[in-house]
């Protein structure tokens, strides 16, 4: 019914069901996972009005398990990546998966899904810093410089009565700046990769 993807690693599909309605998957050597993909495989969709929601479960020092939300994957949403790499300290979260005598090894991880109601998972909050961010970190990062140099540059914005004149200076009008940075930006995000051609 369900797989996980781990970069770098084979596709698990065959999770381990400990209940009539949760599933698990292992991660061994869980400290080197960055993201976890979960998808429902198609042959199996939730019956109507179900879906699945997602843990990450790491052992805390004591090898106590720690249960943290990560989202939700449904027959409308077949599938989610979420970022674990900051999930590995913190603290646990409600989760269904207390009262079971699941096997698992202390350098083990886990991804349990169990389902539910999709009204009950609409009332869930998820961690935070699960959530991976849609636009990638380049377009973040070009995002910022433009901002940057956009402020740096108009904090020296002078009006031509402020201007004294210097033969040695060029000068370039505030409009022109603004008017990169618009087009900049357009692009950027009519085409990340605009930049390449």
């Amino acid at each position: 019914m369900f797989g996980c993807l781990v970069a770098g690693r084979l596709v698990q599909t065959a999770a381990q069901q400990v209940a009539e309605d949760k599933f698990v998957f292992d991660l061994p050597d869980y400290e080197n996972i960055n993201h976890v993909v979960v998808f429902m495989l198609g042959t199996i969709p939730f019956p109507e009005g179900m879906g699945g929601s997602v843990y990450f479960s790491y052992p805390d020092s004591n090898g106590v398990p720690v249960w943290q939300l990560l989202g939700f994957v449904t027959n409308g949403k077949p599938s989610a990546i979420f970022k674990i790499s900051g999930l590995k300290s913190g603290k646990g979260s409600q989760h269904p998966f207390g009262a079971m005598n699941i096997v698992r090894t202390p350098s083990v991880a886990q991804i349990g899904i169990s389902v539910a109601l999709l009204d009950s998972l609409a009332q869930q909050t998820p961690v935070g810093s699960a959530a991976v961010s849609s636009v990638d970190s380049f377009t973040r990062f070009t995002q910022k410089m433009l901002d940057n140099f956009y402020n740096f540059a108009s904090s020296f914005a002078l009006s031509q009565a402020q201007m004294t004149p210097n033969p040695s200076e060029m000068f370039i009008p505030a409009n022109v700046v603004l008017k990169w940075y618009e087009n900049f930006q357009r692009r950027l995000a009519q085409n990340p990769l605009f930049w390449k051609t």
